[in-house]
């Protein structure tokens, strides 16, 4: 008998386990509870399972509803006895008399209902989960015969449910289990494969006649027709030189050491289309000897291009189109990694706008995002083929150079870079002329990390700044690198609010109409 707390908990739990709340109508339960109104002569069979809260009809025969509230179920004191329940009138009986279902709709009078068990998960006996039971408007009794034919339908009930029981108690087993099955035949090992990649086919290789065979979608994959096979040779003609090479060479790595592979590579099908392909292989051994390749092939074309997208956009600045920081500091791990391999160097250069708020201030955020836009372009084309344009704050750069940045070189790059990053903004008769100083450090094997070099190459910038706007410094070298701007005659430049003016020397900012030349100034004060 149940009585415990613990004990209907336990009958919930091994109820939700089933996983059939809610579940749509079932043959087998439906052809149950006809046969129960048609032996017994009762208007009304159900199917029913009480949870924590209702009481539902996994079938149910002469009953309009679904469900009804637990604590109006009668099917809730059959599974508290966990015994066969007969109520022959409901009126004269004090626990129903009041029930709802008694004084209304359905006018419940006579009822028989017999628990429905499963077994236990720890194979500790059986505990009841729902019954089977049939209802009647008018008071009577029921026989021997009769309550023979409920508890035989009810063992019917609980073959269905062990059924069900044991198929999701399999399908846990499996999925717990995926691992351990790696060492079954092809078919299990493909159909695991399959499982870790949607949307596939799988193939097989002969090793002995070097022919092929390929399910369905593998070959609808490759846009041809279902076959009989197809040669190792004309299955290679689908890829790219360079996917061909790497096919080739998962194959005989496989071959030689046994280890599965699992390849991304470029692929053209039969009607020209380039696609993305997937493709994972493992060795199929008999009695110790390599027989077979075996393995699935997938295409993941639209999942790379979205993959691509999300990379381009993560490492692309939105405003300038160049690269973004992240995009930098992934590219300078890789220079770095080069740089130490081969001893290519390369220098990084920090650079910062100057007179760029007050073009904000003045002008609006529209014409500071155009001077933004015009100075990534400038840094595009200074980088060279190899090199890399980034925009790594609001209004600061970084130029990654790998040609023409040795010592010698460095400081003409410079001059030229600060020429060409001086931008005049004019509107209305005034101008803001907007420049850049810049901050230079060339990797060698003194530098630890990028995060380093970055340090050394802010460090020079703000050498740079604190010595003169417009002008450049190289970690390391103690000289300035600045700009002279000579205004022409006749022109008197205006006089802007932040702008620095000098003379003999020195440099004025301010005028679009001024010529310009570089000079390299003394050593910079420390």
């Amino acid at each position: 008998m149940m009585s415990a707390l613990t004990d209907e908990a336990e009958r919930l739990a091994c109820l939700a386990s089933l996983g059939i709340l809610d579940t749509p109508p079932e043959r087998e339960f439906d052809t149950l509870v006809r046969t129960a109104q048609r032996l017994l002569g009762c208007p009304i069979a159900l199917v029913s399972m009480v949870d924590e809260t209702r009481q539902w009809f996994k079938a149910s025969c002469g009953l309009d509803v679904s469900e009804t509230p637990r604590e109006d179920a009668f099917c809730t004191h059959a599974l508290r006895a966990d015994d066969l329940l007969i109520v022959t009138d409901a009126t004269q009986d004090p626990r129903f008399a009041r029930n709802p279902l008694v004084t209304g709709s359905p006018h419940i009078r006579f009822y028989a209902g017999m628990p429905i068990r499963i077994e236990r998960a720890d194979s500790a006996g059986r505990i009841p989960v729902a019954t089977l039971c049939v209802i009647d408007r008018e008071a009577r009794e029921i026989d021997e015969t009769g309550i023979a034919i409920l508890r035989d339908l009810a063992q019917l009930a609980e073959a269905l449910l062990a059924a069900r029981s044991t198929t999701i108690s399999l399908v846990r087993l499996a999925e717990e289990r995926r691992k351990d099955l790696e060492a079954l035949d092809r078919s299990n090992r493909q159909l695991h494969q399959a499982e870790r990649m949607a949307q596939i086919g799988s193939w097989r290789l002969c090793l002995r006649t070097q022919h092929t065979a390929w399910s369905d979608q593998t070959y609808a994959i490759h846009g041809v027709p279902v076959g009989d096979g197809t040669p190792l040779e004309t299955a290679l003609d689908f890829y790219s030189p360079q996917g061909r090479a790497l096919v080739e060479a998962a194959v005989a790595r496989s071959l030689s050491s046994g280890e599965p592979f699992d390849i991304e590579t470029d692929f053209r099908n039969a009607q020209g289309e380039d696609l993305r392909v997937r493709c994972m292989g493992e060795v199929e051994l008999r009695e110790g000897e390599p027989v077979a390749l075996i393995g699935v092939f997938q295409d993941i074309t639209e999942r790379y291009a979205m993959e691509q997208a999300l990379r381009h956009t993560a490492q692309t600045d939105d405003l300038t189109g160049i690269a973004s920081r992240s995009r930098l500091n992934l590219f300078l791990d890789e220079r770095i990694r080069l740089a130490r391999e081969s001893d290519v160097g390369f220098t990084l250069l920090i650079i910062d706008l100057d007179h760029f708020k007050a073009v904000n201030d003045a002008y609006g955020h529209p014409a500071g995002d155009e001077v933004l836009r015009v100075m990534a372009d400038k840094l595009q084309s200074a980088c060279g083929e190899s090199g890399l344009a980034a925009r790594i704050g609001g209004d600061e750069f970084a130029l990654v150079v790998t040609e023409g940045a040795d010592d010698v070189a460095l400081p003409r790059l410079l001059r030229k870079l600060l020429e060409d990053l001086r931008y005049d903004v004019r509107t209305a008769g005034r101008v803001i002329t907007v420049s850049g100083t810049i901050g230079a450090c060339h990797f060698d094997g003194t530098i630890a990390s990028r995060s380093s070099l970055m340090k050394k190459a802010d460090e020079a910038l703000y050498r740079a700044k604190n010595f003169q706007r417009g002008s450049a410094a190289i970690h390391g070298d103690p000289t300035a690198i600045m700009a002279y701007i000579v205004a022409p005659k006749n022109i008197k430049p205006p006089r802007v609010a932040g702008a620095a003016r000098h003379h003999g020397g020195r440099v004025e900012h301010g005028s679009s109409e001024a010529g310009s030349r570089t000079v390299t100034r003394p050593p910079m004060p420390t």
